[in-house]
């Protein structure tokens, strides 16, 4: 990922911009074809020479096309011919794009895969499910997976669109008019660069579709602090119904040898936050005056180099994450255990109004022996069999029935299937 937000690949890909152009104009006679022919041959560039003229110049785009002219003599008079700076700059930032985007893509549908494979995987690991940080009611460890991979399959969706909107070039002029040269060359150079061209442009594209396209990393990123605040809490010693994997050698801090942090859950953490803050400053770029200034552009050489790096970085280490996660499903029972059964309160309340007791009645009741279990530490079940004014509503019998956990996994048959999670 890296390389490509390298200067020796964005002047490569000016370069093939500048020398399509000058194709194009050939091809519709408004540049001899021989010399069109000599820049496609000659023409190349060179990092440091550029970075050398640019300390004369103090611009890019200038240096650049000197050291072009260089290689190529008096054919260069061709190049860039009716262009403006930011016809090269965008249309080659959609390119840089689109070759981040491909890796990008690769890493979510990797992502996808991991957690289909571990939503599968522990389908039927029961565990408790948590709101407020309090145990709630029984669900399965396979749940928490698949709710990653619908949020993953939204993603890449978004992604997708983000990307195809923001994949777009543009050969316009100094204020998008065509004045110096034919749309018929925005669109030839486009096509061989395998972008989409703008519909219309003041002097740049405008910053709405990069913003988007920011907010779809941003919105990657909040999917995986997701992952990796969930597993933090899960690896939590009160906790440890799952841990990242702790390898050979691994040391975990430089004080206490018996620490297993779990590091990548927290690094994926803090680089969402990257992601997040990049993106709101990308929608600061949209609003420039007029036809264009360049107050976006020093922004944009550090977000999206940044959070393209990031996103890749942070999914790739997500993937292994997921992979060599760890799940403890004896501990899982411990804790499901841990409320004295409390965890089924709602099976009871809902049976009594099923049988025609008034709902808050019938909540008063249940909600008498939960709190009796969590003061005095008496199993639920035991507290309900010993209430004579529950057992005028129900017997004693199908009070245990509830106490089992087969409407679960019926409802969770019915939801991975509903994801097209099948073996």
């Amino acid at each position: 990922m890296g390389k490509i937000w390298t200067e020796e690949n964005k002047y490569k890909i000016w370069l093939e911009i500048e020398i399509l152009a000058v194709e194009a104009q050939a091809e519709m006679g408004l540049v001899p074809m021989e010399d069109a022919k000599i820049i496609r041959e000659k023409a190349n560039c060179d990092t440091n020479r550029i970075n050398e003229i640019e300390e004369t110049t103090k611009h890019d785009v200038i240096a650049f096309l000197t050291n072009v002219e260089e290689y190529v003599g008096n054919s260069s008079r061709f190049i860039h011919l009716g262009m403006t700076s930011s016809d090269v700059l965008d249309t080659a930032l959609a390119v840089q794009i689109k070759q981040a985007g491909v890796i990008i893509m690769k890493d979510l549908l990797n992502l996808k895969a991991a957690l289909a494979k571990r939503a599968m995987e522990h389908k039927y690991t029961v565990c408790v499910g948590r709101s407020h940080g309090i145990h709630a009611e029984t669900m399965t460890f396979g749940m928490k997976f698949a709710l990653w991979y619908d949020e993953c399959l939204r993603n890449i969706t978004r992604f997708q669109s983000a990307l195809d909107d923001v994949c777009i070039g543009m050969i316009s002029g100094a204020v998008g008019t065509y004045e110096h040269l034919s749309p018929k060359v925005e669109e030839y150079v486009c096509e061989k660069l395998g972008l989409k061209h703008v519909n219309i442009s003041t002097q740049v594209v405008s910053r709405d579709v990069h913003a988007n396209f920011m907010f779809s990393l941003a919105l990657i990123g909040s999917m995986i602090e997701k992952i990796g605040t969930e597993i933090r809490h899960l690896q939590r010693t009160e906790v440890r119904e799952a841990e990242e994997f702790f390898s050979k050698g691994q040391k975990g801090s430089s004080a206490m040898p018996h620490k297993r942090n779990p590091i990548s859950s927290e690094n994926i953490c803090g680089q969402a936050r990257l992601l997040r803050s990049n993106a709101f400053a990308s929608i600061e770029n949209n609003a420039l005056w007029h036809e264009r200034d360049i107050s976006h552009s020093s922004v944009e050489r550090v977000i999206i180099p940044d959070s393209t790096i990031s996103c890749n970085y942070i999914l790739s280490r997500t993937v292994k994450l997921i992979d060599n996660l760890i799940v403890y499903p004896e501990r899982m029972i411990e804790n499901l255990n841990l409320t004295f059964g409390l965890i089924h309160s709602q099976k009871v309340l809902l049976e009594l109004a099923k049988r025609g007791t008034m709902r808050q009645e019938a909540y008063v009741i249940v909600q008498r022996n939960a709190m009796k279990t969590w003061d005095e530490k008496i199993p639920f079940l035991d507290n309900l069999l010993a209430d004579e004014e529950l057992l005028s509503h129900i017997s004693a019998e199908d009070i245990k029935a509830l106490f089992n956990y087969d409407k679960v996994f019926a409802s969770v048959d019915y939801m991975f299937d509903r994801l097209g999670l099948v073996e």
